[in-house]
Parts: structure tokens; C-alpha cells; sequence
């Protein structure tokens, strides 16, 4: 059995260790705001915060999540209101939208660690995140707003 915290919530998973975590979010919880993109770590579509450090949820599996704390972009804020959303509705960063909750979860990290953010600071954090719709200056322009509003 493994037990972690998800979104302040003590859970129990008492199946295959080796079920990745996005399949643990979506089909057993139900949390689908974490996204299946590429199942190879190559696109962040699925990114969660464990102990605070982004990490693709494809390629991390239940069993390696003993007792950490695993934050969804359903946890990220109660209210919505964590800087990097409210960025995020301001500049109208979202297109087609899939991959918007992998950026946010991979911009708050960021934004959450630091005082200051440049712009290498942000594509060196974002290099792993891709957007097929090409919305890369207003997640820029989204992330310098929530670095300067936190």
C-alpha cells in the first residue's frame, strides 16, 4: 500500500505500484486536469508538483510516491487565484487549452522558487512543456506578471 498526500488529502493506493501517476489521477480518482500528451516525459502536458518540484505524471509511478506530497492543477489553489492562474486568465494565455494546466503547474514552480524571473530563467524551466498552439510570448508575458504579483 501507498500512502501520499494529494491535494492536502491522505490518500491510499493499494494496487499495481507500477500504474503510473496520471493514470491513478484520472481513472481512479478522477482528477483529469492533469492531461495524457505524449506517455514519455517529452511534452509536460502532465506535470504535478511532488514535494514542490514539478514532475511528469507519466513517467512517475504510484510506488515512487511514498509518503510525498503530490499537488494537481484541481490543488494548486483552492479558489484558483495562485498568481500564475490569475496571470494566466489576465493575458488570455490559453488557445486550444490542452496543454495549459502542465504549463501552469511547470510556471508555478517557477514562480513559486523564485523573486525574480528572467527569460532565461523561464525557458530553461519551460523546455519541457510544449504548446502546439505556439502561445509561448503570452506564457511569457503570463509568467514576468505572476513573478512580479508574488
Amino acid at each position: 500500500m501507498v500512502r501520499m498526500m494529494l491535494n492536502g488529502v491522505e490518500q491510499e493506493f493499494d494496487g499495481d505500484g507500477e500504474t503510473p501517476l496520471l493514470w491513478y489521477l484520472r481513472d481512479e480518482l478522477g482528477l483529469t486536469g492533469t492531461k495524457y500528451g505524449c506517455g514519455i516525459g517529452a511534452c509536460g502536458a502532465c506535470t504535478v508538483h511532488v514535494d514542490g518540484n514539478p514532475t511528469f505524471a507519466c513517467l512517475t509511478t504510484v510506488s515512487m510516491l511514498e509518503g510525498s506530497q503530490v499537488t494537481t492543477i484541481e490543488g494548486l489553489s483552492k479558489n484558483g487565484d495562485h498568481p500564475v492562474q490569475v496571470a494566466w486568465r489576465d493575458l488570455n494565455v490559453a488557445q486550444c487549452g490542452y496543454c495549459q494546466a502542465g504549463q501552469i503547474m511547470q510556471a508555478a514552480s517557477l514562480v513559486d522558487q523564485s523573486d525574480t524571473v528572467t527569460d532565461e530563467d523561464i525557458d530553461t524551466a519551460m523546455n519541457g512543456n510544449l504548446c502546439r498552439c505556439g502561445t509561448y510570448p503570452r506564457i511569457r508575458a503570463a509568467i514576468k506578471q505572476a513573478a512580479e504579483a508574488s
